[in-house]
């Protein structure tokens, strides 16, 4: 399964996109299965604000954040890699052009919690 690419647009943050891009973000890493990881992952995921799970498989893990005062919604998709022990990640606006760098600033938070947690 591979993510979708990011818009040229400014509000999104991926795994994929290539180094140097500015919408480029390195994977978040992890040691042991990746049912373990799944459930770091969805527990981190149940702390943030605003954030519903839509769906999750062994593999993937799709989630809907909404914005606290005009309620938009960013899309949320995590990949479990196991051969490559790490998660990637895609994190993106429905509309508009910027984000004022939620999307980003997000990935990070998720990023620290789940390595937080081992």
């Amino acid at each position: 399964m591979r993510l979708a690419p990011c818009p040229k647009t400014p509000n999104c943050v991926s795994t994929e996109a290539p180094a140097g891009d500015p919408h480029h973000m390195d994977p978040i890493p992890y040691q042991g299965g990746r049912e373990a990881a799944r459930q770091r992952l969805l527990a981190v995921l149940g702390r943030l604000e605003r954030t519903r799970i839509v769906e999750s498989t062994p593999d993937s893990i799709r989630a809907e954040c909404r914005s606290r005062i005009f309620r938009f919604v960013d899309d949320v998709e995590l990949l479990l890699d196991d051969a490559a022990k790490v998660i990637r990640f895609r994190s993106a606006a429905r509309v508009g052009v910027g984000d004022h760098g939620v999307n980003r600033a997000r990935m990070k938070r998720i990023g620290r919690e789940f390595l937080a947690a081992k």
